[in-house]
């Protein structure tokens, strides 16, 4: 399952890099209200939370389905702006349609926003119903806040640029002048990487689960869902949007909404956070484990090295059936092997299996 963009013929300066205050500012948001998903921020968030003031906890109680599955688009503009103010600017420029259906579209619409034959809940009383049944099933106060949104788009679409301008003064501006200049030497190296080297290379260095095809007709992004977009749409301005974050692990977010230019938001590397395992690969240690004879396998292999006989041995089988689990362990990464002599010792790969619980994590949050 993959989000594959289109960028047939897109010259490189459209391929913009740069350091995004709002959807910084949004994964700093997603981190206060899911501190789980982010267990290297956990004091960070734990700190935040102790020092805000408690209007501004409340509102963002009250607001954080924008923030909390997973992003709303109004919080990714489609360029990098120097400032959240400017960016909040460019945000005022939406038609009430296009950011309610933003707004809502993760957890309460029923329409795909930028689908011309879908319904609209602000002028359609089927889509209006179906989008406050679904904020109810969140909780009375999503339902309420809701309702304000499709009754005055304005007003709550204010209330919520100075909720935004609120985090900003009580915690955000602070952690942006410290983050800042990173993110802005990472969004420089990946240009000059674009330039000097290609976009294979530079989106490599983006991602490991982001792939240019031979051709370089589109990118293709690892997920456990499927979307396509595009880059060439002239309307919604052409090119694509990279913003890096310090905020973001274990996620990469795609923006593949139609009728809007694609933003990747993707973690700058560190020594410290652990290389991405794809989903196929995921997929294939699970299913190795899952055989009742690998699991028992398992269990020798990881208390001590074992040669093929040994295990036909100990576990009634014979050696050709031994070694058919054995390959398939193996394809899957699960085993590391050794030679002593003409004898080939087995051991389970401990680090590998220790990690399955978090890249299963990892996986499903990216």
């Amino acid at each position: 399952m993959t989000v594959v963009i289109d960028i047939a013929g897109l010259p490189a300066e459209h391929f913009h890099f740069g350091p995004s205050p709002l959807a910084e500012l949004g994964a700093a948001l997603h981190v206060l209200s899911e501190p789980g998903h982010h267990p290297d921020r956990a004091e960070w968030a734990a700190a935040v939370h102790r020092a805000l003031p408690a209007d501004l906890a409340d509102r963002l109680t009250e607001a954080d389905f924008l923030w909390r599955s997973t992003r709303s688009d109004i919080l990714l503009p489609t360029a990098p702006g120097r400032t959240l103010q400017e960016e909040l600017d460019v945000a005022e420029e939406m038609s009430d349609e296009r950011y309610v259906g933003a707004a809502l579209e993760i957890s309460c619409a029923a329409w795909r926003y930028g689908d011309p034959g879908a319904t609209n809940p602000l002028t359609d009383p089927r889509g209006r119903e179906h989008a406050l049944e679904r904020a109810a099933a969140r909780g009375p106060r999503q339902r309420a806040f809701v309702e304000r949104l499709l009754l005055d788009p304005a007003a709550v679409r204010a209330w919520i640029r100075r909720l935004l301008e609120d985090c900003h003064e009580a915690f955000f501006a602070q952690v942006w002048e410290e983050i800042r200049p990173g993110l802005a030497a990472d969004a420089r190296h990946k240009t000059e990487l674009l330039r000097h080297k290609g976009l294979a290379p530079a989106m490599r260095a983006v991602s490991p689960v982001i792939t240019v095809d031979e051709a370089g007709r589109r990118l293709t992004i690892d997920k456990i869902y499927d979307g396509r977009t595009t880059a060439l749409d002239r309307t919604a301005g052409l090119g694509i949007a990279l913003f890096p974050t310090a905020f973001g692990w274990p996620h990469l977010i795609a923006l593949h909404a139609t009728g809007w230019r694609p933003v990747i938001q993707y973690p700058v590397a560190s020594s410290n956070l652990p290389h991405p395992a794809t989903p196929e690969t995921l997929a294939r240690r699970l299913e190795a484990l899952a055989h009742p004879t690998r699991l028992r396998m398992c269990r020798s292999l990881a208390l001590a090295p074992h040669t093929t006989g040994e295990l036909a041995g100990s576990l009634g089988m014979s050696a050709p059936e031994v070694s058919r689990h054995l390959a398939v362990m193996r394809k899957a990464g699960l085993l590391t092997t050794r030679r002593q002599g003409r004898y080939a010792q087995h051991s389970l790969d401990l680090g590998v299996v220790a990690r399955l619980g978090t890249e299963f994590l990892e996986t499903v949050l990216r």
